[in-house]
């Protein structure tokens, strides 16, 4: 029942976006003259491509406003974000994430790392300076013209029974639409750039900088399609930006939980978090690194472990919803040391093999061996980037092989 009332919600939302959109579609002199159904088209694609990559969508939205200006007056009325001191440091700082990553590509693994982590918190800052301040005030500009577009932003007339008609001027009714637009605007910006934001965390995830470079690809290409699509024809550019829109919607639990993943990462990295860690006798903060018992995988919970030594793991879905608990396998557990975050390693009876069975935040670098004690896990082994150059020291002569624990 709740699922269909989301749906019916997202629904209702949607067809609020398209109706005009519809109707002007329906005319054959849409491109000749500035209507309510593209000033709505143009903001729906400005607002979907900010939210896909809020530093450059900005940028370039107040770079075009800018240019687009052709007097003084105008110039003097746009957004703050169309100021040349604004967006000319915007593209400047995208063109120096775009040479950090065509440099990451040829650097050995986990080199770029850090930058990434940075670029990651720019990308979560400038969203919210994107849903606090640059979507309301987009809006509101959008309202404006929209409103003046019909001829109703300076006065409303009372009609009064067909005797007499009451003119009320010098009344701005762009508020009102400001007022109703500008929530839903800021909903659907969340939306979209909750699963545009995974890509950030992904790339944090992914040891291998031609994975990062294809996923960036993906990224910037969708934002091209959008700017290329709403240049041809503002409604095709808004119809695209409703299915992206839609695909955002059925993504957004998924994305939802690597954000929070990047922002624990984030913070334990910067912080220096595992100098003054203090690990719990139980109730310890973990992830989940795979489905298992119907949870779904980066899953944000505590582990606990009863008398009996049984495992289970406590979350709440969203971070506010009701508390679920569920058992945690404990068969073949061993602990893997990362470079960057360490992991839990346990065996999958059905496919006969290891997987990650639970994620440590980078907090627990270093404190790997006294959560094996904690928890009662016998044995800890390296992972990813660490197990790497161990096997490159060891194919050298610089280390003796060491026995890798046995796992049951």
């Amino acid at each position: 029942m709740k699922r269909s009332a989301s749906l019916i919600a997202l629904a209702l939302g949607l067809t609020l976006l398209s109706l005009p959109l519809l109707a002007q579609s329906a005319k054959p002199e849409a491109k000749a003259v500035k209507t309510p159904g593209l000033e709505l088209a143009a903001m729906a694609t400005q607002i979907t491509g900010i939210a896909i990559s809020p530093l450059l969508g900005v940028s370039a939205v107040g770079a075009y406003q800018y240019f687009q200006a052709d007097t003084p007056e105008k110039k003097a009325n746009l957004p703050w974000f169309a100021n040349p001191a604004f967006w000319a440091v915007g593209i400047l700082a995208v063109g120096a994430v775009a040479a950090k990553d065509a440099a990451g590509a040829a650097l050995p693994p986990g080199w770029k790392k850090p930058l990434d982590i940075l670029e990651t918190i720019e990308n979560k800052a400038s969203g919210l300076v994107a849903a606090g301040a640059v979507i309301p005030s987009l809006v509101t500009f959008g309202s404006k013209l929209i409103m003046d577009s019909t001829g109703l932003g300076d006065m409303v007339v009372i009609h009064t029974g067909g005797l007499a008609m009451l003119p009320v001027a010098a009344i701005d009714t762009g508020w009102l639409l400001s007022l109703l637009m500008v929530p839903l605007s800021v909903v659907v910006f969340g939306v979209v750039w909750l699963t545009s934001h995974a890509i950030n965390v992904l790339i944090l995830i992914s040891p291998w900088g031609a994975i990062d470079a294809v996923l960036k690809g993906m990224r910037t290409s969708l934002l091209g399609l959008v700017t290329a699509t709403a240049w041809i024809d503002p409604v095709v550019g808004a119809t695209l930006s409703v299915l992206i829109i839609i695909l955002a919607y059925f993504t957004a639990g998924w994305a939802f939980r690597l954000m929070v993943f990047g922002s624990v990462f984030c913070w334990d990295f910067f912080t220096v978090r595992r100098k003054r860690f203090k690990l719990y006798a139980d109730g310890n903060k973990v992830f989940t690194g795979s489905e298992f018992e119907g949870v779904p995988a980066r899953t944000y919970g505590r582990l606990n472990q009863a008398a009996d030594g049984a495992l289970t793991l406590k979350f709440r879905p969203w971070l506010v919803l009701p508390v679920r608990e569920v058992p945690v396998p404990r068969e073949g557990l061993v602990v893997g040391k990362g470079v960057f975050y360490s992991e839990v390693l346990g065996h999958d009876p059905k496919a006969d093999k290891n997987r990650t069975l639970l994620l440590l935040p980078p907090r627990y670098l270093g404190h790997e061996e006294l959560f094996a004690r904690t928890y009662h896990i016998t044995g800890t082994c390296e992972v990813g980037l660490r197990r790497a150059w161990s096997w490159i020291k060891e194919a050298l002569g610089f280390g003796g092989r060491k026995a890798a624990p046995a796992v049951s």
